[in-house]
């Protein structure tokens, strides 16, 4: 089977893809894992994710990292970003926010594992950071540190 079949279904790679609005209206796209039956990670790293207070419309920033273990689907990169970006204009709390991400990608690819970090930048003198897992991590996979120093203040 030649590439341009096997991704005939992607609709924004080496396209013109415009920005939504909302995070639900975003196009999270998938292609097929090029070693299934293989344990590996696969880690993004978002260090400008950015959304809006549902309160005050203030900005909120973080630096977001995902890591996961593909079964049979790994998430397309441009629609990733697609998706991510898709929250600059979006209301949320900072929980809301890192969760649903993870959980809209767990829907997508049925990953062996999952697990998302949102390093969040203070408002109001205090960082909340938002941690979550799909269970255990398969234990032949190295997982490294997500390596986001926690916020120290200036000094």
């Amino acid at each position: 089977m030649s590439d341009q079949t096997i991704y005939a279904n992607l609709e924004q790679l080496g396209s013109t893809t415009h920005s939504p609005t909302h995070p639900d209206e975003a196009n999270l796209e998938a292609v097929k894992n090029p070693h299934p039956g293989t344990d590996y990670l696969v880690r993004f790293t978002c260090p400008e994710f950015t959304s809006l207070c549902p309160v005050t419309g203030q900005p909120d920033f973080a630096h977001i990292v995902i890591d996961y273990v593909p079964e049979d689907l790994l998430v397309e990169s441009k629609s990733l970003k697609v998706f991510l970006t898709s929250f600059r204009n979006h209301g949320d709390f900072h929980e809301a926010c890192t969760v649903g991400i993870a959980k809209r990608l767990v829907e997508l690819l049925k990953p062996k594992w999952l697990r998302i970090g949102g390093y969040w930048y203070p408002r109001g003198g205090i960082p909340i950071d938002v941690f979550w897992q799909t269970g255990e991590a398969p234990k032949a996979v190295w997982i490294p540190d997500q390596d986001v120093p926690g916020y120290r203040g200036r000094g």
